[in-house]
């Protein structure tokens, strides 16, 4: 991981998912904002498996878990996916909420992430 880059990603995730969460709560139902929002996040956790998959590649290798990495890495790029298949099958302001749920989770999900790749095993 480069650590710059999952600063701005934690960061994108986070105003994504306080952003679905205020129109959740405001009673928005799910639009081209929300879904715009989730697949910025998207896109970059693609960039992320990139780089993951580069990164040992070039010297930059995980001082964690490899393993755990690579499952908390899966289960983040599909998160927004299934938050936005929910928002076009539910259409309802809590369809909202779960895609701002979603976004933060990833952002949860991305900063144990730089954790494993950063922090050596005791």
């Amino acid at each position: 991981m480069i650590e710059w880059f999952a600063y701005v990603q934690v960061a994108v995730a986070v105003v994504a998912g306080v952003l679905c969460l205020v129109l959740g709560l405001a009673g928005r139902v799910p639009n081209d904002l929300v879904l715009g929002a989730l697949a910025v996040v998207e896109l970059l956790l693609i960039a992320q498996v990139v780089v993951a998959l580069v990164a040992p590649a070039v010297g930059n290798a995980a001082a964690g878990s490899v393993l755990e990495f690579w499952v908390y890495l899966v289960s983040a790029v599909l998160l927004p996916p299934a938050a936005a298949f929910w928002a076009l099958v539910d259409r309802g302001r809590w369809a909202t909420v779960v895609c701002g749920v979603a976004a933060l989770a990833v952002a949860v999900m991305l900063y144990r992430m730089l954790q494993i790749w950063t922090v050596p095993l005791s």
